[in-house]
């Protein structure tokens, strides 16, 4: 589903270069449920960004469903992330104007799709999430571990075929990011849909299948499955 190919990238500013990511390889496959793993400053965020098509790489290549991202022109590369790609992000990005649903069906509202197909998908994922009684609520009426559900049934709108997830649980109680990480695995083993989760949690890292860990802009590690070892 994603395959990182010698990915190196060097932020420029005036004519200074600063290296982040050095020689960067990895694999996640379909259905697959993988942590991206490192502390501040060690390029976990550049790396998502790279993912996610939000940036080019100054070197190497990126492949989603085998095609590669960093050829793609903007314009195409915008409808590529807009069909296939998902996002959840650690301050939820909710539309405070909107309901707990319109938030939720917001991007199949640029896909075209029918009012009442919207709204059928949407109290769906609602449910599976665990909050069908907040459909009609406000984002400010939920708490941040409702409104970070709220995040992940509209990531998972358009059955996308990658959802990257930015520290999902980063501004979450240790309770609630229990909740919301068993939330993700369920789904995961449900819908076998791919996750990537990038976080500077181990605590988060350990319920994945795989662990990337990132330091200093390297891949050091890979992990398989930390869960055997609970």
């Amino acid at each position: 589903m994603l395959r990182v190919e010698k990915i190196s990238h060097t932020f420029k500013s005036g004519g200074e270069l600063t290296p982040v990511l050095h020689d960067i390889n990895f694999q996640v496959k379909q259905g697959e449920m993988v942590a991206l793993l490192g502390s501040s400053g060690s390029g976990k965020s550049t790396m998502l960004n790279l993912m996610a098509g939000l940036m080019k790489p100054t070197e190497g290549h990126i492949y989603i469903a085998d095609q590669d991202i960093v050829k793609m022109s903007e314009n195409k590369l915008a409808v590529f992330r807009r069909k296939n790609i998902g996002f959840i992000f650690q301050a939820y990005e909710l539309i405070a104007s909107l309901t707990v649903r319109e938030n939720v069906e917001l991007p199949l509202v640029f896909q075209s799709v029918s009012a009442s197909a919207r709204k059928k998908q949407s109290l769906a994922l609602l449910e599976a999430v665990g909050i069908p009684d907040k459909a009609e609520q406000f984002p400010s009426q939920l708490s941040g571990g409702q409104q970070q559900r709220v995040s992940i049934a509209r990531s998972l709108i358009t059955e996308p075929s990658i959802i990257f997830a930015d520290e999902p649980t980063g501004n979450l109680d240790t309770k609630t990011e229990d909740e919301i990480i068993n939330i993700l695995v369920d789904l995961n083993k449900n819908m076998k849909t791919t996750f990537i989760i990038v976080t500077h949690e181990h605590e988060v890292a350990q319920h994945m299948q795989r662990i990337f860990t990132l330091r200093d802009g390297y891949m050091v590690t890979e992990k398989e499955d930390p869960r055997s070892e609970n």
